[in-house]
């Protein structure tokens, strides 16, 4: 099941952060601000945050999303992930979906992802891939020397 994050889900989507080994420690206290944002200022309308649940009631994924600031139906894709032990069953995919729908049922035309040319991500570039999304830029050595940022989009009709 797929639902909005609610407080008591923190620590578990923290930890799934953690579980990855995609994140560095700095990416997870960004994560962790978005989160308490999301929590702690329910009138703000930046930042989206859903949750996928086991049957076990377990919090096994999440995603942050949200509108792009001084954009006409443009969205950004913040954080996705699921943890280890549940990849593989298409929980990303689902979340995915998901934030698509929702994209798509406030009328949004296009949603962007970015993330790092490192070569510890590229199973994170080919799911995007194999979900439609292209590459529309990428800027060498944003994050670091020899670290690109790259840039993928979905347009919704």
């Amino acid at each position: 099941m797929i639902r909005a994050m609610q407080p008591q889900d923190k620590e578990e989507v923290i930890r799934l952060l953690q579980a990855t080994g995609m994140f560095t420690a700095e990416e997870v206290v960004v994560a962790e601000e978005l989160v308490d944002l999301y929590l702690n200022l329910p009138g703000q309308k930046d930042y989206i945050v859903d949750v996928l649940e086991e049957d076990s009631g377990r919090v096994v994924g999440f995603a942050t999303w949200g509108p792009t600031p001084l954009t006409d139906g443009t969205f950004d894709l913040y954080w996705i992930a699921v943890s280890p032990e549940a990849q593989g069953k298409g929980y990303g995919k689902m979340l995915l979906r998901q934030v698509e729908n929702k994209i798509e049922e406030e009328k949004g035309r296009v949603l962007i992802i970015e993330t790092s040319s490192q070569p510890r991500y590229e199973s994170t570039r080919q799911f995007y891939l194999k979900q439609h999304y292209q590459e529309v830029a990428r800027i060498a050595d944003f994050y670091r020397a020899n670290d690109d940022r790259i840039i993928y989009a979905k347009y919704f009709s």
